[in-house]
């Protein structure tokens, strides 16, 4: 059952990925390959004044990157938050040496926990998605050093 869930939320990140780099970062990859295609392109410059051109052009993309990966880093780590609850929360309630039959419900409550963990953090996927379209539709110099 844990791993149907894992699952599920790996399928939804995973949209997400995939939207964002469809939506915003592959564009932003054409013109960082444009804007680098063009510094290499000038013949009387030295190879340090064309490599710093190149850095400047692969910025906005690594800002951007940088900025998906702590969302999706900042969201999965409260998932395992709560998840972790769920633990501890399960512990708390064993005896110290507890029998088969209370293993058997004590697995069962810790599961039905998580389950709600995952369903709770899939309905926060849309919030996410907003937040990233939001952050990377309003051009690079919006995005949040990270």
């Amino acid at each position: 059952m844990i791993e149907q869930q894992r699952q599920r939320i790996e399928q939804e990140i995973t949209k997400v990925v995939d939207d964002t780099d469809k939506e915003y970062l592959r564009k932003m990859q054409v013109e960082m390959h444009r804007c680098a295609a063009k510094c290499c392109e000038d013949q009387n410059s030295s190879v340090d004044v064309v490599q710093r051109c190149v850095e400047r052009c692969t910025t906005p993309v690594t800002r951007a990157q940088r900025f998906v990966q702590n969302e999706l880093e900042s969201y999965q780590q409260r998932l395992q938050r709560c998840v972790m609850q769920c633990n501890d929360d399960i512990r708390a309630e064993m005896s110290p040496n507890p029998n088969e039959t209370e293993v058997a419900r004590y697995t069962d409550k810790f599961e039905r926990c998580a389950i709600k963990c995952v369903d709770k953090h899939l309905g926060q996927i849309p919030q996410l998605m907003k937040t990233i379209r939001s952050v990377l539709s309003k051009g690079v110099n919006n995005i949040p050093e990270v």
